[in-house]
């Protein structure tokens, strides 16, 4: 039986195939060891709020220590402690309330700088975008003057509309990129069988938008749960963040690792199971390139 020998064009496609197959394979090989390295910290966090704190204190780790919701109850106040239902109601009042806020203000903002575009809307979207570049502190001072003499502090509305304000600029760049791709065909289709603007925005540009819509809402969503500065200086007990009675489990006394993890778990999930609902259509938002 005699072998086949290949062309030299051949043997040089053949050549170039495996080259490209180990160089897939090797980055396939990359993409999973970021992955996991990504994931590692909070599964590790969620192993440690599965310890006790004895076992969660000890260095090196004990990665066959046996496992435990004790962290949980404590967390819970089932052992007679606060309770985080409060905290994380503030959350997710002041983090709904404020992204449905924004999407509100920021649609017929995009419309008019993507689809109607006004005089100079470049710089108009840049300045939006230097708003998000002044570092937060600087204005915490003033914000705190007005909420004291206006007589809103720890007032979860306050929040609202801080968040608010803070998420729009990024959300009118966001969504501006995602209206531009609207076809104008249609918007003057239904302007020709009569729709108003509040319905071509409702019932025309928000489907067909609906993955940049749902990215945006996402982000804002996030950025207002996850905002600690403001929160911790303008609330104290009825208006309270989960960030903010999440810091107070670090103490320098005592031990509280497994407690803060189970904190850290608890407070993450929303945002997580937001995530997870809208994964198609951030997925979608995000390749049509909401963030540039």
């Amino acid at each position: 039986m005699t072998a086949v020998s290949l062309p030299p064009g051949g043997r040089a496609a053949a050549l170039a195939a495996r080259r490209a197959r180990r160089r897939s394979a090797a980055l396939g090989v990359l993409a999973w060891a970021a992955g996991i390295g990504f994931c590692l910290p909070a599964l590790w966090m969620a192993v440690t709020s599965l310890h006790s704190e004895t076992d969660a204190a000890a260095n090196p780790p004990a990665l066959t220590a046996s496992l435990t919701l004790d962290g949980y109850r404590a967390f819970f106040g089932a052992d007679g402690g606060s309770t985080p239902w409060p905290s994380l109601l503030n959350s997710l009042s002041a983090s709904v309330l404020s992204t449905v806020l924004v999407l509100l203000l920021a649609l017929p903002a995009a419309y008019a700088l993507s689809i109607r575009p006004v005089r100079k809307w470049r710089d108009v979207m840049f300045f939006f975008l230097s708003t998000k570049m002044l570092p937060v502190v600087a204005g915490l001072l003033p914000v705190y003057l007005f909420a004291k003499n206006a007589g809103l502090l720890d007032n979860i509305w306050l929040l609202v509309i801080l968040y608010t304000s803070m998420n729009l600029p990024i959300a009118v760049w966001m969504m501006q990129s995602f209206l531009a791709d609207v076809p104008v065909s249609i918007i003057e289709a239904a302007q020709v069988d009569g729709a108003r603007l509040p319905t071509v925005l409702a019932r025309v540009v928000a489907p067909v938008a609906a993955p940049g819509i749902a990215a945006t809402a996402l982000i804002c969503f996030i950025f207002s749960w996850n905002e600690l500065l403001f929160a911790r200086v303008l609330t104290g007990v009825a208006a309270q963040t989960a960030p903010v009675y999440l810091t107070g489990f670090v103490t320098s006394q005592g031990l509280f690792l497994a407690q803060l993890c189970a904190a850290s778990v608890v407070v993450s999930l929303p945002v997580l199971a937001a995530g997870y609902a809208a994964q198609d259509k951030l997925v979608q938002g995000l390749s049509l390139g909401a963030v540039k």
